[in-house]
């Protein structure tokens, strides 16, 4: 099934001609769960790898036999799904609950070559914004499953470009790490359905002018609101367990009040993962991602994000599922959630081999 964002609820270029200068467009990928084959764009799902090659590793020094075991997370997953709409039997009570994080692999040396586990798998055939390097059209994407690496301590994250016409034989079974070092660091597996979409820049990154403009239009929306705005409590996320279930009750108490307009939200940059487009800095202040070979400002070419959409970017869920809309294989389909909720893999626009870099938010 095809997956289609509906129109913006303005045409902001008509509004703000200027912006027409800050557009770029973007490939979402709309991950759903399936079962993609190895010469199909995918996440987590089998790579079109050939079987002379040696498969990427993880050789930095980090503990690597301690944590939740990768068929573990992939049967809570499965058992999880096939409960839904009901309670847990006695057997599948008793099997997650033996699912904990331990020492599973005492003899693997913090030195050992870990196997990196396969992310994405993309297609220059099917993603019109995945710039890949002259004569290449497919990008394969790793990544060892250890916040553990550099000062950052995150992920680490290896692309390999190739020509799919150049792979014969295919490796299989293809290699996987025994374990991992947090749940969701483990991709479900999901066939994609791209669709290009156009968006413009972060606001606070736009021409003084142009941003106090839009800022202003926004103002004027919500003066016009004569039913009032929502206004969340800063300190209620501490009346909750956790950040995210703040998060569904925000979204669920935005879901009563009459829709609004904001240029984030819903003009700006589209949700979920994707290929190309813009940066958010939703959480910190805009960041230079510069190259480090040759100093050039070095756009996302993989946006990983935890939702589809979430509460305040409703507007960009698919109109195929707008049925489904509290279905959590639709909002989160991966189940992926690095750093706050989105990590982006950046690369060079002049030279894609130029090393990659990481930010997140």
């Amino acid at each position: 099934m095809t997956r289609t964002t509906p129109l913006r609820p303005v045409d902001v270029e008509v509004l703000f001609p200027a912006l027409a200068a800050h557009r770029r467009t973007a490939t979402r990928l709309h991950p759903r769960r399936g079962v993609p084959g190895a010469g199909d764009s995918s996440v987590a799902g089998p790579l079109l790898w050939p079987v002379d090659e040696p498969w990427p590793v993880c050789t930095a020094v980090h503990p690597k036999g301690t944590g939740h075991r990768l068929t573990d997370v992939r049967l809570r997953r499965r058992i999880q799904e096939d409960a839904r709409g009901r309670d847990f039997t006695e057997d599948e009570q008793r099997l997650l609950d033996s699912m904990t994080a331990a020492g599973h692999f005492p003899d693997m040396r913090d030195d050992a070559a870990l196997p990196m586990l396969a992310v994405a798998q993309l297609s220059a055939r099917d993603i019109p914004d995945l710039m890949a390097p002259e004569g290449h059209d497919l990008l394969q994407v790793f990544w060892c499953p250890f916040e553990a690496h550099g000062s950052d301590r995150t992920i680490d994250v290896v692309l390999k470009w190739r020509r799919s016409a150049d792979v014969g034989a295919v490796l299989t079974p293809q290699p996987e790490p025994p374990v991992t070092g947090r749940e969701e660091c483990v991709p479900t597996t999901c066939v994609v359905h791209p669709e290009q979409v156009v968006e413009h820049e972060y606001l606070g990154l736009l021409d003084e002018g142009l941003e106090e403009a839009v800022s202003a239009w926004e103002e004027g929306l919500l003066d016009d609101d004569d039913d009032g705005d929502y206004e969340a409590d800063p300190a209620a996320p501490a009346n909750y367990a956790t950040y995210e279930r703040y998060e569904a009750a925000m979204a669920a108490a935005r879901a009563e009040e009459p829709d609004e307009i904001d240029y984030m939200s819903d003009l700006s940059i589209a949700p979920g993962w994707k290929v190309g487009g813009f940066a958010s800095w939703h959480l910190t202040d805009p960041a230079p991602v510069d190259c480090q070979v040759c100093g050039i400002a070095m756009p996302p070419l993989l946006t990983v994000d935890q939702w589809e959409c979430d509460g305040a970017s409703r507007s960009w869920l698919p109109i195929e599922d707008r049925d489904a809309a509290n279905d959590p294989r639709v909002i989160d389909p991966v189940g992926v959630h690095l750093g706050r909720g989105l990590m982006r893999v950046h690369t060079c626009p002049t030279d894609p081999f130029h090393p990659h870099r990481l930010s997140f938010q």
